[in-house]
């Protein structure tokens, strides 16, 4: 007998965790959080986005992503530059890129590691039934 949907997707998040704490745990060995690392990814990924969009990809309000990135502003890991019209763009540093670069490999090693007891056939399997998931 399957498990209710809820039990399910508490499970999702459980998941979710592990990886939150595992990555959180390896990030922090070069000084950066995972929100951090997560608006270096998005800004690697959209060079070109607003800060608005930049919020939403990071699952933040503007008001504190604008803060966020002030303070990333302030390490030295991203730089404000001219957008069009009003807009506030932002670019990596050189060190941003660095630390991205070096993050992404502590972000697939945690993943391969989490995912380790799947076979390649239900690694595939479950990205097909999370992007299903994810694209109702």
């Amino acid at each position: 007998m399957p498990r209710p949907p809820h039990q399910v997707a508490l499970s999702v998040k459980r998941l979710q965790m592990r990886h939150h704490r595992a990555l959180t745990a390896e990030l922090a060995k070069l000084d950066i959080s995972l929100i951090q690392w997560d608006a270096l990814r998005h800004l690697h990924e959209n060079p070109e986005a607003s800060l608005h969009d930049l919020a939403q990809l990071t699952f933040q309000s503007d008001q504190a992503f604008g803060t966020l990135a002030t303070r990333m502003i302030n390490r030295g890991l991203i730089e404000r530059i001219p957008g069009p019209g009003r807009a506030i763009r932002h670019r990596l540093t050189e060190h941003g890129q660095e630390l991205q670069k070096e993050g992404a490999k502590l972000v697939t090693k945690v993943a391969a590691a989490s995912l380790s007891p799947l076979t390649e056939a239900e690694l595939t399997k479950f990205d097909e039934i999370l992007t299903k998931l994810l694209t109702h």
